[in-house]
Protein backbone atom coordinates (compact mmCIF):
# COMPACT_ATOMS: atom_id res chain seq x y z
CA UNK A 1 0.00 0.00 0.00
CA UNK A 2 1.26 3.69 -0.96
CA UNK A 3 1.04 4.56 3.07
CA UNK A 4 3.19 2.32 4.63
CA UNK A 5 6.57 2.18 4.48
CA UNK A 6 8.34 -0.91 5.00
CA UNK A 7 10.64 -1.10 7.71
CA UNK A 8 13.51 -2.17 5.92
CA UNK A 9 13.60 0.43 3.71
CA UNK A 10 15.60 3.68 5.18
CA UNK A 11 13.68 6.93 5.18
CA UNK A 12 14.69 9.86 2.27
CA UNK A 13 17.53 11.81 3.38
CA UNK A 14 16.44 15.42 3.87
CA UNK A 15 17.94 17.66 1.23
CA UNK A 16 20.84 19.87 2.56
CA UNK A 17 19.66 23.72 2.71
CA UNK A 18 21.24 25.63 0.23
CA UNK A 19 22.07 28.06 3.26
CA UNK A 20 24.12 25.99 4.73
CA UNK A 21 25.74 24.66 1.36
CA UNK A 22 26.38 28.41 0.82
CA UNK A 23 28.04 29.21 4.06
CA UNK A 24 30.62 26.25 3.58
CA UNK A 25 31.38 26.78 0.73
CA UNK A 26 32.55 30.81 1.44
CA UNK A 27 34.60 29.33 4.59
CA UNK A 28 36.39 26.87 2.22
CA UNK A 29 37.36 29.98 -0.25
CA UNK A 30 38.30 31.42 2.66
CA UNK A 31 40.36 28.90 4.18
CA UNK A 32 42.02 28.13 0.50
CA UNK A 33 42.65 31.91 0.04
CA UNK A 34 44.53 31.72 3.50
CA UNK A 35 46.84 28.61 2.43
CA UNK A 36 47.70 30.09 -0.95
CA UNK A 37 48.08 34.18 0.06
CA UNK A 38 49.70 33.59 3.94
CA UNK A 39 51.89 30.16 3.20
CA UNK A 40 52.06 29.97 0.00
CA UNK A 41 50.51 26.23 -0.73
CA UNK A 42 48.28 25.62 -3.43
CA UNK A 43 45.19 24.17 -2.86
CA UNK A 44 42.25 22.21 -4.07
CA UNK A 45 38.68 23.97 -3.86
CA UNK A 46 36.04 21.91 -2.65
CA UNK A 47 33.81 21.36 0.56
CA UNK A 48 35.79 20.67 2.50
CA UNK A 49 38.99 22.05 -0.01
CA UNK A 50 41.92 20.33 -0.19
CA UNK A 51 45.74 21.22 0.50
CA UNK A 52 48.35 19.78 -2.83
CA UNK A 53 50.45 17.41 -1.43
CA UNK A 54 54.19 17.11 -2.93
CA UNK A 55 54.59 20.57 -3.66
CA UNK A 56 55.36 22.54 -1.20
CA UNK A 57 55.18 19.32 1.40
CA UNK A 58 55.02 15.81 1.77
CA UNK A 59 52.99 13.89 4.40
CA UNK A 60 53.54 10.66 6.60
CA UNK A 61 49.83 9.17 7.34
CA UNK A 62 49.92 7.03 10.59
CA UNK A 63 47.82 5.87 12.90
CA UNK A 64 47.15 8.57 15.49
CA UNK A 65 47.91 6.48 18.67
CA UNK A 66 51.18 5.49 17.48
CA UNK A 67 51.81 8.91 16.14
CA UNK A 68 51.02 10.87 19.54
CA UNK A 69 53.45 8.14 21.27
CA UNK A 70 55.97 9.18 18.71
CA UNK A 71 55.35 12.78 19.09
CA UNK A 72 55.79 12.65 22.67
CA UNK A 73 59.22 10.15 22.39
CA UNK A 74 60.62 13.24 20.16
CA UNK A 75 59.98 15.79 23.18
CA UNK A 76 60.95 18.94 22.32
CA UNK A 77 61.28 17.92 18.43
CA UNK A 78 57.63 17.43 18.15
CA UNK A 79 57.42 20.87 18.39
CA UNK A 80 59.01 22.53 15.32
CA UNK A 81 56.85 20.98 12.49
CA UNK A 82 52.72 21.04 11.40
CA UNK A 83 50.63 17.96 12.80
CA UNK A 84 47.20 17.55 11.90
CA UNK A 85 44.74 14.76 12.99
CA UNK A 86 41.65 12.98 11.11
CA UNK A 87 39.46 10.87 13.06
CA UNK A 88 41.97 7.81 13.43
CA UNK A 89 44.59 9.32 11.60
CA UNK A 90 47.92 11.81 12.17
CA UNK A 91 49.74 13.66 9.39
CA UNK A 92 52.69 14.17 9.91
CA UNK A 93 54.11 17.15 7.41
CA UNK A 94 57.86 16.42 6.20
CA UNK A 95 59.61 18.17 3.60
CA UNK A 96 58.90 17.50 -0.24
CA UNK A 97 60.31 14.71 -2.01
CA UNK A 98 60.42 12.91 1.53
CA UNK A 99 57.49 10.29 0.66
CA UNK A 100 59.77 8.84 -2.23
CA UNK A 101 62.50 8.05 0.53
CA UNK A 102 60.03 6.48 2.54
CA UNK A 103 60.93 2.64 0.86
CA UNK A 104 64.08 2.71 0.93
CA UNK A 105 64.40 4.38 4.51
CA UNK A 106 62.09 1.44 6.14
CA UNK A 107 64.22 -1.48 4.24
CA UNK A 108 67.56 0.54 5.91
CA UNK A 109 66.34 0.44 9.32
CA UNK A 110 65.38 -2.71 9.20
CA UNK A 111 61.35 -2.42 9.24
CA UNK A 112 60.68 -3.19 5.53
CA UNK A 113 58.83 -6.31 4.82
CA UNK A 114 56.94 -5.80 8.55
CA UNK A 115 53.88 -4.26 6.93
CA UNK A 116 53.68 -1.31 9.18
CA UNK A 117 50.60 0.94 8.48
CA UNK A 118 52.52 3.78 7.65
CA UNK A 119 52.19 5.50 4.55
CA UNK A 120 53.69 8.51 2.96
CA UNK A 121 51.60 10.58 0.37
CA UNK A 122 53.91 12.54 -2.16
CA UNK A 123 53.21 14.53 -5.75
CA UNK A 124 49.69 13.94 -6.92
CA UNK A 125 48.13 13.21 -3.71
CA UNK A 126 45.55 15.51 -1.58
CA UNK A 127 45.14 16.32 2.03
CA UNK A 128 41.94 18.04 3.50
CA UNK A 129 43.36 21.57 4.42
CA UNK A 130 42.51 22.16 8.31
CA UNK A 131 40.82 24.57 9.39
CA UNK A 132 43.31 27.68 10.12
CA UNK A 133 41.30 28.83 12.52
CA UNK A 134 40.61 25.82 15.47
CA UNK A 135 42.95 23.34 16.79
CA UNK A 136 43.16 20.45 18.26
CA UNK A 137 44.24 19.65 21.61
CA UNK A 138 48.28 18.78 22.24
CA UNK A 139 49.47 17.35 25.07
CA UNK A 140 53.03 18.08 24.07
CA UNK A 141 52.79 21.84 24.55
CA UNK A 142 49.90 23.16 22.54
CA UNK A 143 50.60 26.38 21.06
CA UNK A 144 54.47 27.07 22.97
CA UNK A 145 55.73 28.60 19.67
CA UNK A 146 52.78 29.86 17.86
CA UNK A 147 52.17 33.64 17.89
CA UNK A 148 49.18 34.89 19.53
CA UNK A 149 48.40 36.76 15.97
CA UNK A 150 48.33 33.18 14.52
CA UNK A 151 44.80 32.47 13.42
CA UNK A 152 45.60 28.68 14.31
CA UNK A 153 46.70 29.78 18.18
CA UNK A 154 43.23 27.95 19.36
CA UNK A 155 42.28 31.56 21.31
CA UNK A 156 38.86 30.59 23.11
CA UNK A 157 35.43 30.95 20.81
CA UNK A 158 38.18 30.91 17.61
CA UNK A 159 36.82 27.78 16.46
CA UNK A 160 34.15 26.88 14.38
CA UNK A 161 31.31 25.39 16.82
CA UNK A 162 29.60 23.88 13.36
CA UNK A 163 32.92 22.07 12.21
CA UNK A 164 31.90 18.54 10.26
CA UNK A 165 32.46 15.44 12.41
CA UNK A 166 35.69 13.87 11.29
CA UNK A 167 37.14 17.28 9.75
CA UNK A 168 40.93 17.51 9.83
CA UNK A 169 41.99 19.41 12.64
CA UNK A 170 45.60 20.92 13.37
CA UNK A 171 47.03 19.96 16.72
CA UNK A 172 50.73 21.78 15.17
CA UNK A 173 50.16 24.00 12.92
CA UNK A 174 52.39 26.14 10.15
CA UNK A 175 53.70 29.16 11.23
CA UNK A 176 53.02 32.25 9.13
CA UNK A 177 55.85 34.44 9.37
CA UNK A 178 58.39 32.26 8.29
CA UNK A 179 58.94 30.15 5.49
CA UNK A 180 56.85 27.18 7.11
CA UNK A 181 58.85 24.43 4.63
CA UNK A 182 61.99 25.39 7.13
CA UNK A 183 60.49 23.43 10.20
CA UNK A 184 59.75 20.06 8.01
CA UNK A 185 61.80 17.01 8.76
CA UNK A 186 64.07 16.48 5.92
CA UNK A 187 66.67 13.45 5.00
CA UNK A 188 69.19 15.93 5.89
CA UNK A 189 68.03 17.60 9.32
CA UNK A 190 71.09 16.87 10.96
CA UNK A 191 72.37 19.89 13.04
CA UNK A 192 69.84 21.62 11.83
CA UNK A 193 69.26 25.49 13.70
CA UNK A 194 66.11 26.47 15.51
CA UNK A 195 65.48 29.92 16.83
CA UNK A 196 67.17 28.05 20.08
CA UNK A 197 70.17 27.10 18.41
CA UNK A 198 71.86 24.55 16.43
CA UNK A 199 70.93 21.12 16.41
CA UNK A 200 67.46 22.37 18.33
CA UNK A 201 65.54 22.01 14.62
CA UNK A 202 63.27 19.88 13.57
CA UNK A 203 64.36 15.96 13.44
CA UNK A 204 65.92 14.87 10.58
CA UNK A 205 63.51 12.25 8.61
CA UNK A 206 65.49 9.17 9.33
CA UNK A 207 65.32 9.88 13.43
CA UNK A 208 61.30 10.68 12.51
CA UNK A 209 60.79 7.42 10.80
CA UNK A 210 62.49 5.18 13.61
CA UNK A 211 60.66 6.74 16.19
CA UNK A 212 56.97 6.02 14.48
CA UNK A 213 58.09 2.70 13.16
CA UNK A 214 58.69 1.55 16.42
CA UNK A 215 55.64 2.86 18.01
CA UNK A 216 53.53 1.35 15.52
CA UNK A 217 55.19 -2.04 16.14
CA UNK A 218 54.60 -1.61 19.41
CA UNK A 219 51.35 -0.50 19.35
CA UNK A 220 50.73 -3.53 17.50
CA UNK A 221 52.25 -5.85 19.69
CA UNK A 222 50.08 -4.90 22.63
CA UNK A 223 46.90 -4.87 20.62
CA UNK A 224 47.95 -8.52 19.33
CA UNK A 225 49.25 -9.67 22.93
CA UNK A 226 45.61 -8.43 24.73
CA UNK A 227 43.96 -9.84 21.94
CA UNK A 228 46.09 -13.00 23.03
CA UNK A 229 45.21 -12.92 26.43
CA UNK A 230 41.60 -12.43 25.94
CA UNK A 231 41.26 -15.54 23.59
CA UNK A 232 43.26 -17.89 25.77
CA UNK A 233 46.03 -18.37 23.41
CA UNK A 234 49.20 -19.34 25.07
CA UNK A 235 47.61 -19.45 28.81
CA UNK A 236 47.90 -22.51 30.69
CA UNK A 237 44.83 -25.08 30.93
CA UNK A 238 43.39 -24.88 34.01
CA UNK A 239 42.29 -28.13 35.82
CA UNK A 240 39.81 -28.44 38.56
Amino acid sequence: MAGIRSAALPSPRRPVPPAFEGREGRHGDRTRLWYENVLGWPTVPGVPPRLAVGVRFDVLDVPAEAGRAALERLGGAAEGFPVAVQEDRMRLLIAAGGADELPGLLEWLEWGGLGLDLRALGEGRLMDAPDPWSTGTWTAGAGRDVPREHPAAGRPGAGRPDSPQGAAVWLRPPVPGREAEASLPTLSAMGTRSSRGVGDGPPDLVRLVNTVATQIHRVRLRRSGAGAAVHGVGQPLAFS
